[in-house]
């Protein structure tokens, strides 16, 4: 039988950042993976033609540049071949009357384009980044922090400390808004509005759930400040790095290697059993970093815990998404020549046309108009296609895992296999309004449906990219569920981390960092 200190159920990048850390500290860690190669939703392929390298599904790898994991072990990963691709032209908006607003990390040049839309956004837009770096320092004091009591309690009183009742309790408020009660509080152009709003679809907020107004402000901040990255030639420069630096320090990562339940003694995790037979010890955790409903069939018997059982059974999940992945002869003809330098350029002309796509894809129907991502990687690192050529990047957000019908009344199939290659062309035809002449661009398409999002990767549940809604109640103190947000369950030595888990999605590495941080004592 196999022994490890820490087994990991999953090498996705929380997976990974967790046993590099514990391995640093001196840990054997195993890491045991579904798929034929590390990564989780954080992969570069080849899926459409030779030479044309596509991010499966992340590709802003900004929140893992700037994360506490990284500021620790930087160096090291940069060693391993970690490279980052920076970018000046962070993202734009584009409207039906040819205008476009966008966000680029010359101050003079964004505020400039806002101008065109709103002198008295342009000032909000120069106060809001003045401010930030003091408004920053207390959000990432929570979103950076475990979700314990003590950790809570030392939260709230620096809050107090720092910016007094009355800017504690604004916080909260924050907080607690919606992306369009901010947007109208802080701003008259509803052109400003979209741009921003657009940031709250990536993570299940449309425009009037509450709790989503601190993504667009984050997102247009942060953009603002410090810029974007992209992975070097591929997101996988950071999965190569982690796992290089895993195996550097002892750690061994293994691929086609399912597990198949955890082994548990005296209502303690032990190990786990893989799907071929082998029984692998672990002394010390086992760490799954899996979508929740996983867990029944990891933990045939339960938890020991019927309430959590039955949370974990209830854990939402966000409605899904459509990758279309593009190998082209050209960047799009964008109405404004400028927008072919940005990383991503939003279909998605007004928090309206966002709330609509949003509930018609939370009643089963396919959206007349939904918002479209356009992701134009080789404007920023044209390594990633061959001398001239280019790849798009495209999700349509959000569309339904199971169709109940067709909110345009165009599509009468059902069943995701048939309506792929239509839907795409819809998306297609969406961005050609903007940009025309795209499809005769096209070299190679591949259709990615929600369904098919599933079949590559289990935790991205009908779609869901950020596997599970962040809306309130499965957020913060609730992320996944009640009483488990510091990464812990009824069975002792196993561990939960990964998106589904607080502080959720996204490439930041916090759960597993944080995780591994609490069991090796720091």
């Amino acid at each position: 039988m196999a022994q490890y200190d820490a087994v990991f159920i999953g090498a996705g990048h929380n997976a990974l950042a967790s046993a590099a850390h514990l391995a640093k500290r001196g840990w054997k860690v195993g890491l045991f993976e579904t798929a034929d190669r590390p990564g989780g939703a954080v992969k570069t392929l080849e899926l459409t033609a030779p030479g044309f390298r596509h991010d499966l599904a992340a590709m802003n790898l900004s929140l893992f540049a700037g994360s506490a994991f990284n500021r620790a072990y930087g160096p090291e990963l940069a060693q391993h071949g970690l490279e980052f691709a920076p970018v000046q032209d962070c993202f734009a908006s584009v409207f039906q009357d040819g205008r476009w607003v966008g966000v680029s990390t010359d101050l003079a040049a964004t505020v400039s384009r806002i101008r065109a839309f709103s002198e008295q956004d342009a000032r909000t837009w120069e106060n809001l980044v003045k401010a930030f770096p003091a408004r920053a320092e207390l959000i990432f004091s929570i979103l950076g922090s475990p979700m314990k009591k003590r950790a809570l309690a030392r939260i709230l009183f620096s809050l107090l400390r720092k910016a007094r009742l009355s800017g504690t309790l604004e916080l909260g408020r924050f907080l607690l808004s919606s992306p369009r009660a901010w947007l109208d509080e802080t701003f008259e152009s509803d052109e400003v509005k979209a741009l921003l709003g657009a940031w709250g679809m990536h993570l299940d907020f449309a425009p009037d759930i509450a709790g989503g107004a601190v993504f667009p402000y984050l997102e247009g901040m942060a953009n603002q400040s410090f810029g974007m990255v992209l992975g070097k030639g591929g997101a996988d420069t950071m999965i190569k790095a982690l796992v290089a630096m895993v195996e550097a320090n002892g750690g061994k990562v293994e691929c086609n290697a399912s597990v198949d339940r955890v082994l548990t003694e005296g209502g303690r995790a032990t190990g786990v059993v893989l799907a071929d037979g082998r029984n692998i010890e672990a002394r010390r955790a086992v760490i799954a970093t899996v979508a929740p409903r996983a867990l029944a069939a990891l933990l045939p018997q339960g938890s020991g815990d019927a309430g959590f059982d039955k949370r974990i059974r209830d854990f939402r999940h966000a409605p899904g998404t459509m990758m279309i992945h593009l190998a082209v002869n050209a960047l799009p003809d964008w109405t404004a020549p400028e927008l072919r330098r940005f990383a991503y350029v939003h279909v998605a002309p007004s928090l309206d046309v966002m709330a609509k796509a949003y509930q018609e894809a939370k009643a089963g129907l396919l959206p007349v108009e939904p918002v479209v991502v356009v992701g134009q990687p080789t404007a920023i690192d044209p390594s990633r296609a061959p001398a001239g050529k280019h790849i798009l990047w495209l999700q349509a957000r959000v569309v339904p895992a199971e169709i109940k019908g067709d909110a345009a009344g165009l599509i009468d199939a059902r069943d995701w296999q048939t309506v792929g290659e239509a839907y795409a062309d819809r998306v297609i035809a969406l961005i050609e309004r903007y940009a025309p002449g795209l499809s005769a661009s096209i070299i190679e398409r591949t259709v990615m449906s929600p369904l098919d999002l599933e079949r590559g990767n289990a935790n991205l549940v009908g779609g869901d990219q950020i596997c599970g809604s962040h809306h309130l109640a499965q957020n913060f103190l609730f992320r996944p569920v009640t009483g488990a947000a510091d990464w812990n369950t009824p069975v002792r030595n196993f561990h939960l981390a990964g998106a589904a888990t607080w502080p959720g999605a996204g490439v930041g590495a916090g759960s597993g960092y944080m995780l591994a941080r609490q069991l090796a004592g720091g």
